[in-house]
């Protein structure tokens, strides 16, 4: 568990944050530019000082107001890796992965130089220097750098915002592999949507230096209360599926869910892996009965459990589809013209095509969910 119960003021600018929080997975930090989330990340690594409060990390104190505990950087046991990359020039790849690693005695070290090379796929680029490196490269030997520190916990401040989107899709596979194949937790920042879908375990939402939610992140992106923190435009449902099957004459991928299956485009995913969709809520329409005669491939069968609406033209509607959450963005008149009310029966229609590709990344499964990707 980290624990963290801070606050910091300063005249342009002041956080005052609390939760707890299990790190093992990812935890992403989510939250507009000067949402707090940097100087967060900052307080926990120890590089900026609390006015205030506690942050302790598996039972280990980290600093406390109180106990005037204060742990310097280098004995957190905390690994960082910036925005931009922060390599030595003059160094090779392989000078730079292990210049932290001397520091820690060898009995220390929880992860071996080897593995964290194939990891992160650095072999071939160890005796290049920074300057024959592309970005997407640097930030991957940024990433070996950190590790090789043997952290208890990985801290990553927004480390693609600097790439282009072909790096980026390099290195998010890497990123989303760290905690199952090393055991290494890790809190990331973020303000890209797509970054806490593809990579997230868990969000926590921070607005003007404050907690506006936290929990798991189909839970907390599935919200359309959170939406003006989230994005009204991108506000939809996370949805774990699995790969049922593919249907090559069509070019679809079936996909199953607790609440049913899903039709898209297809994935280039073996069928069993686990997969983490996003379906907008802008890209859902309702029936009260099967559609027939109709383009749209996918009609889930759904409850509507809340209706959200204000005085422009639109509401948001919550589904219930077999204990999976959905949401529906329709007009009002609409909700009047169907009859919709908590309880009642409808069905969510989704065209294959609309559940973007980007949308989906490939997890692998954890103990607890065998049973579902198998099926």
């Amino acid at each position: 568990m980290i624990e963290i119960d801070v606050s910091r003021a300063r005249k342009r600018f002041s956080v005052d944050v609390k939760f707890s929080m299990e790190t093992h997975g990812i935890t992403t930090l989510f939250g507009p530019s000067g949402s707090g989330k940097s100087t967060l990340i900052d307080l926990i690594a120890g590089l900026l000082k609390a006015d205030r409060g506690h942050i302790s990390l598996g039972g280990r104190t980290l600093y406390d107001s109180e106990t005037q505990i204060d742990l310097p950087p280098e004995r957190r046991r905390l690994g960082y890796v910036f925005q931009d990359a922060r390599l030595f020039p003059h160094m090779t790849a392989r000078a730079n992965l292990r210049y932290g690693m001397r520091r820690h005695p060898l009995a220390e070290r929880r992860l071996r130089e080897d593995d964290v090379i194939d990891l992160l796929g650095l072999g071939h680029l160890l005796a290049r220097r920074p300057a024959q490196l592309s970005g997407g490269e640097r930030q991957r030997v940024a990433i070996g750098r950190a590790l090789l520190v043997s952290p208890d916990l990985l801290l990553m401040d927004e480390p693609l915002a600097s790439l282009d989107q072909p790096r980026k899709n390099e290195i998010l596979p890497f990123i989303r592999r760290l905690p199952r194949e090393l055991d290494m937790p890790v809190i990331y920042v973020s303000h890209a949507l797509e970054e806490v879908i593809r990579l997230s375990d868990r969000v926590v939402v921070l607005t003007e230096g404050n907690v506006r939610a936290a929990g798991e992140v189909e839970d907390i992106l599935s919200r359309p209360d959170l939406a003006p923190y989230t994005g009204r435009f991108w506000a939809g449902a996370v949805i774990r599926a699995s790969v049922e099957g593919h249907d090559g004459d069509y070019a679809l991928t079936r996909l199953a869910f607790s609440g049913g299956g899903l039709l898209v485009a297809r994935l280039d995913h073996p069928i069993g892996a686990e997969v983490r969709i996003r379906v907008r809520s802008r890209d859902v329409s309702l029936a009260l009965s099967p559609p027939t005669d109709s383009s749209i491939l996918n009609a889930i069968p759904c409850v509507v459990r809340e209706i959200a609406a204000d005085d422009t033209a639109q509401a948001d509607i919550v589904l219930d589809a077999g204990g999976t959450r959905l949401l529906a963005r329709i007009t009002r008149k609409s909700v009047d013209a169907l009859g919709l009310a908590p309880g009642v029966a409808v069905y969510a229609m989704i065209k294959a095509v609309s559940v973007e590709r980007p949308s989906v990344e490939r997890a692998e499964p954890d103990n607890s969910r065998e049973s579902h990707a198998s099926s």
